[in-house]
C-alpha cells in the first residue's frame, strides 16, 4: 500500500474514532508466510498465565453482546490442538509481541522505537482498551504492524463458559475491525490458558492461536536490566518474544527495547510477522 493511502486510511479511522468519542506446550511451526510446517517439541514457559486472573477494575467495561452476526464472514480455519509457538521461514527471523494494551502512556513510546528501526511487531489488544485509544489503532494499521485479539477484559478462559468467551473474542474483534480497519486473524489466551472452547472459536472466527515461545517477564517489573537479558539470551531463529504495553507500570519495557532492540538487529535477526491471508 503506497504512503499517501496508509496516511488516507489512518485520516479515515481517525474520524471516525472523533465522530463515535472514544474510542506452554508443543509448538506448531509456521512459516513467515503463514503456512504450516511441521511441529516441534518445546518446554514449557513461564508467563502471565503464572499470575492470577485481574479482577475488572472501576475503568473496565462490560463485553459488547457477542450475539450478533460479524460485519465480515471470516474464513474458517482447522481448528488448532495447540497455539502456535514458533515461526519458520528461513533465517534468522523472530517475531516481537506486546499484548494487553494499547496505552497511551506506554504504546505511543514502543512504536516510535520500532518505527526508528523500521520494525514491525504484533500487538495483542484488548477491546476495552481499544474503544478509549483507537488512534493507536490507526497508527499500528498505518506503520504496518499486525494487531491480533485478546479478549475485551482479560479474563481466565477456562473460568468461563462458552457463550461468555465467544463475547469476549467476537466483541473484541468487532472493535479491532472499527479501529484498525481489518479483522483480526490472531488470537492470543490471557494468561496464556487455553481451552478446547478457545481453539474452537477462534478458529470459527479465522483466528489462529499464538502463544510465545520467550517470555521477557516484564509483566513482573524485573528491572530493565533483567527484561534486556531475557530477551537477549533467548534469542534464537524462530523466537516469537512476549513482552506487554499496558496492564500495569511498563516504564522498564519502553527503556528495555530501547537496548534489545538495536542489539538483535546487530546480531542479524530479521524482525517480521506473520503475513496476512487473502
Amino acid at each position: 500500500m503506497q504512503k499517501d493511502q496508509l496516511f488516507t486510511r489512518r485520516r479515515m479511522l481517525l474520524a471516525g474514532a472523533a465522530a463515535l468519542g472514544a474510542a506452554g506446550t508443543a509448538g506448531i511451526v509456521v512459516a513467515a508466510g503463514g503456512e504450516e510446517t511441521g511441529r516441534t517439541a518445546a518446554a514449557p514457559v513461564a508467563g502471565p498465565q503464572a499470575r492470577q486472573a485481574l479482577k475488572p477494575s472501576a475503568f473496565r467495561l462490560q463485553p459488547l453482546t457477542g450475539d450478533a452476526p460479524p460485519r465480515a464472514v471470516p474464513r474458517r480455519l482447522k481448528v488448532r490442538d495447540e497455539p502456535v509457538l514458533r515461526i519458520s521461514g528461513g533465517g534468522r527471523r523472530m517475531v516481537l509481541t506486546f499484548d494487553d494494551g494499547p496505552n497511551p502512556e506506554y504504546t505511543p513510546h514502543i512504536l516510535d522505537t520500532l518505527a526508528k528501526y523500521r520494525v514491525r511487531a504484533m500487538f495483542f489488544v484488548c477491546g476495552e482498551c481499544v474503544v478509549e485509544n483507537r488512534e493507536l489503532l490507526a497508527r499500528m494499521a498505518d506503520e504496518g504492524h499486525v494487531v491480533g485479539n485478546h479478549t475485551w477484559t482479560h479474563p481466565l478462559l477456562t473460568e468461563l463458559d462458552r457463550h461468555e468467551i465467544r463475547s469476549e473474542m467476537e466483541s473484541t474483534s468487532d472493535a479491532i475491525e472499527d479501529a484498525y480497519g481489518q479483522r483480526p486473524q490472531w488470537f492470543r489466551a490471557p494468561y496464556g490458558a487455553w481451552n478446547r472452547a478457545a481453539f474452537q472459536l477462534g478458529a470459527q472466527m479465522g483466528m489462529e492461536p499464538m502463544a510465545w515461545t520467550v517470555d521477557t517477564t516484564d509483566w513482573m517489573e524485573p528491572g530493565t536490566d533483567t527484561i534486556v537479558d531475557r530477551v537477549e539470551s533467548g534469542a534464537a531463529p524462530g523466537v516469537v518474544v512476549l513482552s506487554h504495553d499496558a496492564g500495569g507500570d511498563r516504564t522498564q519495557t519502553v527503556r528495555a527495547i530501547r537496548e534489545w532492540l538495536p542489539y538483535l538487529i546487530d546480531s542479524g535477526y530479521h524482525l517480521t510477522v506473520p503475513a496476512r491471508r487473502a
